[in-house]
C-alpha cells in the first residue's frame, strides 16, 4: 500500500511540476503502479533542418551569337550553384531517431525552361543541300523570334485580321509564346532551380557546445561532415550562465524527497562558414542542474 501511495504521490509531483514548468523533469528510479520501476534520464535532442537550392544554366548552342543578332549577352558556359536557402533548429520529437531527408526535391524552372534537357529542333531547309553553318542557323532563330514577334503583336492590335478574337485568340498566343520560348532557349539556355531539405539530428553533451552537423558546397550542396572540400556548417549551443528555476528546494528535515532536473534556457546558434543562418533559444537539459524537491507526506 506505501508503494502504490508513492507511486503516485511521484505521479502527480511530476505532472504539478510539469504544469508549473515544462522545462523540468524528474531523474532517478520511479516506482510504478504493477511494480516495476523506471529509470528517468532527462536529456534534451535536437533537429537542425536544412533547404539547400541549386540553380543551374545550361548554355545554349547559340549562346556566343546572342548579342550580334538580339543585342543582349547569354551565359557561355554551363553553370551549376548551391546555395543554403533555408535552416531551422528545433526540439526533436519521439519520432525523430536518425538523421533522414525530409521530402522529395522540389524542382521550380524559371523562364525559358519547361523542365526538358533537349533544346528545340529547327526544321531544315530541304530547299539546299548544303548543312547552314551555326552562324546562319543562329541567324534564322533570332529572325524567327522577330518574327514571331511582329505576329504577336498584329493579333493583340486587331492588324492580323477581324475574325481572330476570344479563345481561338489566346490559343494563338500561347502557342506563339511557346515557338518564342523555344527559340529564346537556344540562345539563352536553360535555368533551373532545384530545392532539398535535409534533417540532421543533434544530441548535445554537457562538456561540448559546438558540434559540425554538416559541410556545403557550392558546387556539391550539402557533403557528410567527413568531406573536408566543404565548409563546416555548425551548431553552436550558448548556455544561460544562471539556470532559472522557481522550484524550492528541500529542506534538512524533509523525509521524502525527489529529484529534478531544471532544463537551461540556451541560444541556438546554426553557422555556416561565418553566416547565422537561424538563431532559437531552446530548453536543455543536458546544460541545467539538479534539484532536490520535498514529496507531500500523508498525515
Amino acid at each position: 500500500m506505501k508503494r502504490i501511495l508513492l507511486t503516485l504521490t511521484m505521479a502527480f509531483v511530476a505532472t504539478t511540476l510539469y504544469a508549473q514548468n515544462p522545462y523540468l523533469s524528474l531523474e532517478g528510479v520511479v516506482a510504478k503502479a504493477d511494480g516495476s520501476v523506471e529509470l528517468l534520464q532527462p536529456t534534451t535532442t535536437l533537429t537542425v533542418d536544412l533547404t539547400v537550392t541549386c540553380e543551374e544554366t545550361l548554355c545554349g548552342p547559340y549562346a556566343r551569337y546572342a548579342q550580334k543578332f538580339l543585342g543582349v549577352r547569354a551565359p557561355l558556359t554551363d553553370k551549376k550553384m548551391w546555395s543554403i536557402t533555408g535552416a531551422d533548429v528545433a526540439l526533436a520529437g519521439e519520432e525523430v531517431l536518425a538523421p533522414q531527408t525530409l521530402a522529395a526535391p522540389s524542382i521550380e524552372f524559371a523562364q525559358y525552361a519547361e523542365g526538358k534537357e533537349e533544346f528545340a529542333t529547327l526544321a531544315i531547309d530541304k530547299k539546299s543541300f548544303l548543312a547552314p553553318t551555326l552562324e546562319d542557323a543562329a541567324r534564322a532563330a533570332a529572325e524567327t523570334i522577330f518574327s514571331l514577334r511582329k505576329h504577336r503583336m498584329e493579333l493583340i492590335t486587331g492588324e492580323a485580321g477581324e475574325n481572330v478574337f476570344g479563345e481561338g485568340l489566346q490559343a494563338a498566343l500561347a502557342e506563339i509564346d511557346a515557338q518564342e520560348q523555344a527559340h529564346l532557349e537556344l540562345f539563352f539556355g536553360k535555368q533551373s532551380k532545384k530545392s532539398r531539405s535535409y534533417r540532421f539530428v543533434v544530441a548535445p553533451e554537457q562538456s561540448k557546445l559546438q558540434y559540425i552537423v554538416c559541410r556545403f558546397s557550392e558546387e556539391a550542396g550539402i557533403l557528410p561532415s567527413s568531406d573536408l572540400t566543404g565548409s563546416m556548417v555548425v551548431l553552436q549551443i550558448i548556455p544561460d550562465e544562471q539556470v532559472a528555476c522557481t522550484i524550492p528546494e528541500a529542506g534538512p528535515k524533509a523525509t521524502s524527497t525527489a529529484t529534478c532536473v531544471v532544463a537551461n534556457r540556451a541560444d541556438c546558434v546554426v553557422m555556416a562558414a561565418s553566416d547565422e543562418l537561424i538563431r532559437k533559444e531552446l530548453p536543455i537539459f543536458q546544460y541545467g542542474r539538479r534539484v532536490v524537491i520535498a514529496l507531500p507526506t500523508r498525515k
